[in-house]
């Protein structure tokens, strides 16, 4: 156990943000570099090593968390960052990005506020890398079998890294002109610093793994021939297709997926454009969509200029206690306020956009809204809660309805699907083809990036079966496990 008093003499503190004024005038994160290394060790020392430990349960991942707490408390970095390594291949992504379901199954966050799990993760791993202790990791010998993994986001990246280090030949596509995939151009740089990624796609080539962008499967290379190139097929695209909000003037200019919008702030900042094509620049942003990616659309708007932000959320606002129905160790629905929401902007819940207004050049200028309430059970609309509010640039951030299906990749390889519309698997994430498996979000439908890399690791070890006959890699996830983030 770290301190075994720590939890009682040490008060919750958390990250260190750069002042908004600041913040918004750059892409930088959001955080005072350096912030957490003073204060981290203490707050590791506050976790109790508890005979259960509930966060286990709570990270997909099954993080060693209590193991990794004593280590930075005793600021052993070298060994809290084998630990935490043990586990997750990337793990200032999830540092990053996560949104600590493990934090809320911590046992002492049953009458105190939890242990800051994720930041001593994010502390761990910045020292490992600082101090040189995150190496290449190639295989001692190489097993003559060939893997190609379609998609090079968390779970495709972790399925690619096990699997060269298990001793295969891995070639990763992406049909994007970079890797990465959401962590790329999904995630502003003011949430990552893209550095993150580069610097472990050049660790993995340093493995072995080899990478091909500007190549989507289906469309610049068949099915057919990707499976007699290999000996096994790792399909980890995502669950791309995105809801869409078919109202009356959805077809006007100005109005736009958020998955349209992200990612050129993000080829901005990659040296792509002086500007980008879609711009908040001095215009009135509406973002519909409460979640993480409306609000990354949110702290985006902000850094590029808007004259005003508003974000819409369907659902009423969330409480700032737990439900009586979402009872610790569940991930609950809490109210939160993120480093974008700090930044300024108005958010409006329990409200449904009803159509759009235009000008005489087919540009948004207005979006009409209504006040909904759940009436047994159903969403209704209130009757005289109408009203309209400025709207010159529109992004849609209401979720992804599975995988994309239009460039021909899952009927190219005959793939069966689910009535979600994801890819269905077995419990080795192999799919209905010899062969061919798949993980993450193609397969879970739209998750959290922990479940993204814990389902590249498992699947990896389901690919490794099926060439060898056996596997030494870890699974620490079944395709129908939830653990406690439902």
């Amino acid at each position: 156990m770290a301190d075994p008093k720590g939890f009682l003499t040490t008060d919750r503190e958390v990250a260190t943000t750069r002042p908004v004024a600041e913040r918004v005038k750059d892409w930088n994160e959001v955080y005072v570099p350096g912030s957490l290394l003073p204060i981290i060790s203490k707050q590791a020392g506050r976790c109790m090593d508890c005979g259960i430990p509930f966060c286990h349960n709570g990270c997909p991942l099954g993080n060693l968390i209590p193991e990794w707490n004593d280590y930075a408390y005793r600021e052993d970095w070298e060994a809290a960052s084998e630990r935490l390594h043990a586990t997750n291949n990337f793990p200032e992504f999830t540092g990053r990005l996560c949104p600590a379901p493990c934090e809320s199954a911590c046992v002492l966050g049953i009458n105190q506020p939890a242990v800051t799990i994720k930041n001593v993760e994010v502390s761990i791993i910045d020292k490992a890398w600082d101090n040189g202790d995150v190496t290449p990791q190639p295989p001692e010998r190489l097993s003559g079998k060939t893997v190609a993994v379609i998609g090079s986001g968390p779970a495709g990246l972790a399925a690619a890294q096990q699997l060269t280090r298990a001793g295969h030949t891995v070639a990763v596509y992406e049909r994007a002109d970079r890797i990465g995939g959401l962590l790329r151009y999904g995630i502003p740089e003011f949430k990552m610093e893209k550095r993150h990624i580069n610097r472990r796609i050049e660790q993995m080539r340093a493995e072995g793994t080899k990478f091909r962008t500007g190549v989507e499967v289906g469309r610049d290379i068949s099915a057919t021939d990707l499976r007699r190139r290999y000996d096994a097929v790792v399909i980890a695209a995502g669950a791309t297709t995105a809801r869409d909000l078919p109202v009356p003037g959805r077809e006007l200019n100005g109005i736009h997926q958020a998955m349209e919008y992200l990612p050129l702030a993000n080829k901005v900042q990659e040296g792509d454009f002086v500007s980008p094509p879609i711009t908040a620049e001095g215009k009135h942003v509406v973002v519909i969509g409460g979640g993480d990616t409306g609000a990354d659309c949110v702290g985006t708007a902000h850094r590029q200029g808007a004259a005003s932000v508003t974000q819409l959320e369907i659902m009423p606002k969330p409480g700032e206690e737990r439900a009586p129905h979402q009872p610790w160790p569940t991930f609950p629905m809490l109210y939160k306020v993120t480093s974008a929401h700090e930044e300024g902007g108005e958010r409006v819940y329990s409200v449904s956009t009803t159509h759009f207004e235009g000008d005489e050049n087919g540009d948004v200028k207005w979006l009409h809204l209504i006040e909904v309430e759940f009436v047994d059970g159903k969403l209704t609309q209130k009757p005289g809660t109408e009203r309209k509010i400025p709207a010159e640039l529109v992004t849609l951030a209401m979720g992804f309805t599975g995988t994309d299906q239009e460039n021909g990749l899952t009927r190219q390889f005959g793939l069966a699907m689910d009535e979600r519309g994801n890819i269905n698997r077995d419990a080795d994430y192999a799919t209905n083809i010899d062969g061919v498996f798949v993980a993450g979000d193609a397969g879970r439908g739209q998750s959290l990036i922990v479940w993204a890399i814990a389902e590249g690791r498992s699947a990896a070890r389901g690919v490794d079966r099926y060439l060898t006959g056996n596997s030494a890699l870890p699974a620490p996830v079944k395709p129908t496990d939830r653990a406690l983030t439902v």
